[in-house]
This record gives C-alpha cells, sequence and structure tokens, in this order.
C-alpha cells in the first residue's frame, strides 16, 4: 500500500503511567522505534459552523470522515506537511493524505481553495481531487490546534503492525497556524497515555496475553471529539448553531512531564 494511503484496524487503550512502563517492559524487545522515534505530533483540524464532522463523529455513525493538516514538529514555511482525510467505516480506519510544504499547505486549506490557487499536488493527483471536493462539500476552516507527543513503534516480527503511545494532549482555539508554537491547554494535565495498535488483522499471540495479562482493554476516545466535547461541556448538542459564539476561557503554557519509560 502506498505511503500516502493507509487501510487498518485501529483500536486505542487509555494508560496510566504505570500500566504504560509495565506494557514496555512486558513488549520488550518485540516492538522497536521507527523513524520518527519521540516526536511532537501537530495538527490542525477543521470543521464546518455547525461543527458537522466532529457532531457526527460523536454519535459514532457507521460511516464518518475529518480532515486535518499535520507537521512533526514546528514547521517553517518550507516544512513538509500533510493534508490527511481520515475515513472509519465498520471498524476499518481508511487514511489518504498529500504532501506540500506547509506554507502551501495553510494557503490552500485556509483561502486558497476559494480563490483558485491549487497545489499541483492536489491538482494533479487523485487524493488531492478527492481533498478539493471534501473542501468544497463542507466548507470548513481551522477549528482546533490538537497537539501530543508521540512514541511510535513497530513490531520487529511485522513491522505492518504498529503501537504508538501518545502523551501530553494539548488544544487551542486561537492561534490554528502551526507556526505559532505548539502550546495549549492540556487536556487531562498530561497524566495518561493514549496507546494505540494498527493493525492489519489479528493480533499476534505475544501481544494479546500481554493485553490480558495487563488488563488493558480497548477505549472510546477521539482526540478532536474529546477536546470538542471539554471545550463545549456546558453547550447542548441541540444548540449547536450557536457554539461558534463559546471560546476557550484562557490559554496555559505547555510544560512537559516527566519523560515516560524509554523504549
Amino acid at each position: 500500500m502506498s505511503e500516502n494511503c493507509f487501510e487498518r484496524i485501529e483500536t486505542k487503550y487509555l494508560l496510566d503511567r504505570k500500566k504504560y512502563a509495565d506494557f514496555c517492559v512486558a513488549a520488550g524487545t518485540r516492538i522497536k522505534m521507527d523513524e520518527y522515534g519521540d516526536s511532537k505530533i501537530l495538527n490542525i483540524y477543521f470543521d464546518n459552523d455547525t461543527y458537522e464532522l466532529v457532531r457526527r463523529s460523536i454519535e459514532k455513525p457507521a460511516y464518518k470522515e475529518k480532515l486535518r493538516l499535520r507537521t512533526y514538529g514546528i514547521p517553517e514555511d518550507d516544512t513538509p506537511a500533510f493534508i490527511e482525510i481520515k475515513k472509519k467505516y465498520g471498524g476499518i480506519v481508511y487514511k489518504r493524505r498529500i504532501t506540500m510544504p506547509y506554507a502551501e499547505a495553510f494557503d490552500y486549506l485556509t483561502t486558497g481553495w476559494k480563490e483558485g490557487r491549487k497545489p499541483e499536488a492536489v491538482k494533479n493527483e487523485q487524493i488531492g481531487r478527492e481533498i478539493d471536493h471534501f473542501m468544497s462539500f463542507y466548507d470548513p476552516e481551522p477549528k482546533f490546534f490538537i497537539g501530543y507527543d508521540r512514541i511510535a513503534t513497530y513490531s520487529k516480527e511485522d513491522p505492518s503492525l504498529r503501537i504508538t503511545f501518545d502523551r501530553n494532549l494539548r488544544y487551542r482555539q486561537t492561534g490554528c497556524d502551526l507556526r505559532k508554537g505548539d502550546t495549549g491547554l492540556l487536556y487531562d494535565g498530561g497524566e495518561n497515555i493514549l496507546m494505540e495498535i494498527k493493525a492489519a488483522g489479528a493480533y499476534p499471540l505475544w501481544l494479546t496475553e500481554i493485553l490480558d495479562r495487563l488488563s488493558i482493554y480497548p477505549a472510546s476516545f477521539s482526540k478532536y471529539g474529546s477536546v470538542y466535547q471539554k471545550t463545549y461541556k456546558n453547550v447542548p448538542i441541540t444548540d449547536y448553531m450557536n457554539v461558534t459564539k463559546v471560546r476557550t476561557a484562557g490559554m496555559t503554557a505547555f510544560e512537559m512531564p516527566a519523560r515516560p519509560v524509554a523504549i
């Protein structure tokens, strides 16, 4: 499968730091860091004025989709950036993305697509045309910055089996431009770690044994959905037409907690 197209089952698990450390010890040398290693994942999530995409996601339909702009670390204008459409249907996740310099991607997603400034990747690639259709259909705009620190690993026996560990989930609604840094409100005080297992099929026996022994169970958790619900927790879901009037109260500087167990 192309590095710009992914099809897999993604299962999430919420761990406290002790359970995370126990999992790392149990997995031992069966997993290895990938080329990104320990990195900062920065995203801008796009939605329309009624937050249609995230509200639909929260309702857990059979089919849902979202669009985001992603970089690894705080970008400069020429830093490679990924425009991604992520779809989920029947428990299978389909992710398609195109790559271009950050400034070009940000311009296209904010104003360029309406004014006819389309990057070559959008005009000439099938994925780009899908993204262009998505923009025309939903008319989205930047809604949330969401960042986190990720340790990305893969199985030595089967490199298609990936296990990622996300910590320090942070977010903001102001300054939704990744060039403005990765500070934001900490979602849960930095206490929990989101483990995500991404597999093309069944888990290997060693992995199922570890999950069972440590009593680690799947959790329903969407970063965008959770941040949205925390931000608008006092707004009834039926009052979404007025949801853009609510604003996050204040920003706090992001501080890195103690480094988790190295893999």
